[in-house]
């Protein structure tokens, strides 16, 4: 949520900013603004609205000039979306300008004291609150603006990432962090600033990844400071080689970011099984396990914890854990987890999935976990991220940059890699023979050729799209390992085309759910071949006969679904437990084309985020 960018520099600093701005648009967010140096005062331009509301805004009114800047797109937390509360925002004096990520719990008490001493506010945000809290220090303690910022926050409760900046000393912007990302880029005689490295990728391959609680200053000519906004000792810059580029981050000739990596998840699920998976030498080598088989293997229980899709794939390896591997699994959200004194032990592992690496309430739920003694494992897509940095050990997926605020990829590489988990632990533990091994294994290797194949119904899925895109309600069913594909399957349509939508067990229906059912509502229905076909195909019947609308996913050639629905959309064949990687493709692209279809931002829905750094 929110994205940061700076500079400090040679370079023209608004044409950086706006570009990276413009990066960072997949963070979700409603108003943005950017802070210029001109030279003589810092010129503020901001707006409810799109950055590119903000670029006819500023080129049109304000002083574009200058080699030092902040920019800054705000997802509403306090206070209405507007121009008012709109980032940056200046402190009482005008001196000190602010740009914000996170939230500031105790603004409240700061704001009624800072309010006895004068200071007026003209926004309901939280931020313009600590703004005026480090002027105040710096005023009372007549100390310099980092240090006025270090004593700030350690008078603050909340998460936050910052950057900020003194008209009166215009060489230098401090930043700091803590539960909220921030990364720096370094160049030749010249600083970025950004919640990813994506605004800079262009300018530098060298980035440096603020830790939590770490703060530092980026100065014109002069080397980098970090230290620890707790106890005042320095850190020394560990810089790290991107391997990020350009063209990753571009649309490549899609329309959407969401349809290209759709498309992308051939190359993703080869990605993140390459390497890992020696099919000709019937052999899985993963660092993260193998150096670690032993907590694995002695574990009474796994507890997996995640949000959102990252939930919907624990999910998943739930049932392929239990079933090949026979380990017990359980599955949490990991809001709920972390506030309902769950019970912990030192012989459970908690596996923490996200694809940004930086959810608050997974990261919450990974402290908790580590408090009470249990061996935590993160699954995430972002090299550096926090949960990659606080777990004991962990596998990233390869899915590269997912920019489409809905996941795709990161669902399917998610799946990939705790597949490979528990192939690994099922053989170690000989609960599968060789021969069941290398199918697997096999298997594995030819579903990004089966994802080919699924792809190649787009058109068709365009056509079942362009009938059901007003529709007022969807129900999505599925049964074992395909239960899990409804409930994202639903999701992704509520998050892009906002129709309301369910996602059930199949068995479930007849509980409740099976009282929608009418001519006006399409029922999309798992029916894979593999898995509880029959009970599916007498679920299909029950909605059928009270003039549901069937939209059946099936395995190729398929003979009974195809009698009953009114629309079929074929998959490849494959083992049970790796089908969710192809029936999750034909929903996403459902989705997808409803959204377009509506005219609505598909890769930018309203009121979501793609990192979600706030509870």
């Amino acid at each position: 949520m929110c994205g940061i960018v700076g500079y400090i520099g040679h370079r023209d600093a608004y044409p950086i900013i706006l570009k990276g701005l413009q990066r960072l648009e997949y963070r979700g967010y409603d108003s943005a603004g950017i802070a210029l140096w001109d030279g003589s005062e810092i010129q503020l331009c901001k707006t409810k609205g799109k950055v590119e509301e903000l670029k006819q805004k500023c080129e049109s009114s304000a002083t574009i000039k200058g080699n030092i800047g902040i920019g800054h797109t705000r997802w509403a937390t306090h206070g209405v979306p507007n121009d008012v509360n709109s980032h940056p925002h200046y402190s009482n004096s005008g001196d000190l300008v602010i740009i914000h990520n996170g939230i500031i719990e105790n603004y409240d008490p700061l704001k009624q004291e800072l309010t006895k001493r004068g200071y007026k506010f003209k926004s309901d945000t939280d931020t313009e609150v600590l703004v005026n809290l480090i002027e105040d220090v710096k005023k009372n303690e007549k100390v310099k603006l980092g240090k006025a910022v270090q004593i700030a926050l350690n008078q603050t409760v909340g998460a936050y990432a910052i950057a900020v900046f003194d008209r009166k000393k215009p060489n230098e912007i401090v930043v700091a962090r803590l539960g909220s990302p921030l990364a720096l880029g370094v160049g030749e005689d010249e600083f970025f600033i950004a919640s990813d490295a994506s605004p800079f990728i262009e300018f530098t391959k060298n980035a440096i990844y603020l830790e939590d609680g770490q703060m530092a200053v980026v100065r014109n000519h002069k080397d980098l400071k970090i230290w620890k906004i707790k106890d005042d000792s320095l850190v020394a810059p560990y810089i790290q080689e991107l391997q990020l580029n350009l063209e990753q981050i571009e649309k490549g000739g899609y329309d959407h970011f969401m349809l290209k990596e759709i498309y992308e998840q051939p190359d993703a699920i080869s990605d993140t099984y390459r390497g890992r998976m020696l099919v000709n030498e019937n052999l899985i080598r993963m660092a993260g396990i193998d150096d670690n088989i032993e907590k694995f293997l002695n574990a009474k229980r796994i507890i997996i914890v995640a949000c959102g899709t990252s939930w919907h794939a624990g999910l998943v390896a739930e049932y392929i854990f239990e079933d090949i591997a026979r380990i017990p699994v359980e599955v949490e959200y990991a809001s709920e987890f972390r506030y309902r004194n769950p019970i912990i032990n030192k012989d459970d592992v908690v596996i923490a999935i996200s694809q940004s690496g930086e959810t608050a309430d997974t990261m919450a739920a990974i402290n908790l976990a580590k408090e009470n003694g249990a061996f935590v494992f993160g699954v995430c897509n972002v090299v550096g991220s926090s949960i990659s940095r606080e777990t004991h050990a962990g596998a990233y997926t390869h899915a590269g940059p997912e920019i489409g605020v809905a996941s795709t990829k990161a669902f399917t590489t998610q799946i990939t890699v705790l597949t490979l988990i528990a192939l690994r632990l099922a053989k170690q533990k000989g609960v599968l023979s060789n021969s069941q091994f290398n199918e697997h294994l096999r298997e594995l290797e030819q579903i990004p050729e089966k994802v080919k194949k699924a792809l190649e119904s787009n058109e068709h899925i365009e056509v079942v799209a362009s009938k059901y895109k007003d529709a007022k309600n969807f129900l999505y069913l599925g049964r074992g390992f395909n239960f899990p594909v409804a409930l994202e399957g639903a999701l992704k349509l509520k998050e892009i085309s906002y129709i309301h939508a369910e996602g059930y067990p199949a068995a479930e229906m007849k509980h409740g759910p099976i009282a929608l059912i009418d001519s006006q509502m399409p029922v999309v229905v798992i029916a894979t071949r593999k898995g509880h076909y029959d009970k599916v195909v007498s679920n299909i019947e029950e909605i059928k006969s009270r003039e549901g609308k069937i939209i059946g996913i099936v395995t190729e050639g398929d003979v009974e679904v195809r009698k009953r629905a009114d629309y079929v959309i074929e998959v490849p064949e494959t083992l049970e437990s790796l089908t969710p990687l192809l029936t999750t493709i034909p929903l996403q692209l459902l989705s997808y084309h409803i959204a377009v279809m509506l005219d609505k931002n598909v890769d930018q829905p309203r009121n979501l985020a793609k990192s979600v750094t706030v509870e």
